[in-house]
């Protein structure tokens, strides 16, 4: 599978197009803001009609799990944990093209500590290094 990431502003799918504003970054900060991960997933056409797994997680510059205050203590920020997904093969789609399957996740602020943050993305327990987003959570200026 292909997959394109990019970190937003604000993501929403429609009409079967991602939507993406303020789109590109990989710095922010310090302050915690609300972001989006625009996803859009390239499924082969032979593994078209298949129920795929996805996790998407957040990782610390040493690859970490990163952790958060919750009700239950401390948890991993994880976004899909072995969340199903499937592509249907529309009709009269040529035999062979890779079919879309596009996600725009809209979170509220995560509070991170200054440093450097991957997302990770895994499809049916496979990761690969282009499923990575990386960005940088600026320190607060002293001045």
């Amino acid at each position: 599978m292909k997959v394109t990431m990019l970190l937003a502003d604000f993501a929403q799918v429609a009409d079967g197009k991602l939507t993406i504003v303020g789109g590109g970054w990989s710095l922010t900060g310090p302050e915690p803001v609300p972001f989006s991960i625009a996803l859009l997933v390239q499924v082969p056409w032979d593994r078209a009609n298949e129920r795929h797994r996805m996790r998407l997680e957040l990782l610390d510059a040493d690859g970490a799990p990163v952790l958060v205050d919750s009700d239950d203590g401390e948890e991993p920020v994880v976004v899909f944990d072995d969340a199903p997904f499937e592509v249907g093969r529309p009709a009269g789609l040529k035999p062979g093209t890779d079919l879309d399957f596009l996600i725009a996740l809209n979170s509220a602020p995560i509070p991170l500590e200054p440093g450097r943050y991957v997302w990770k993305l895994t499809i049916d327990g496979v990761s690969d290094p282009d499923w990575r987003l990386a960005f940088t959570v600026r320190e607060a200026d002293d001045t």
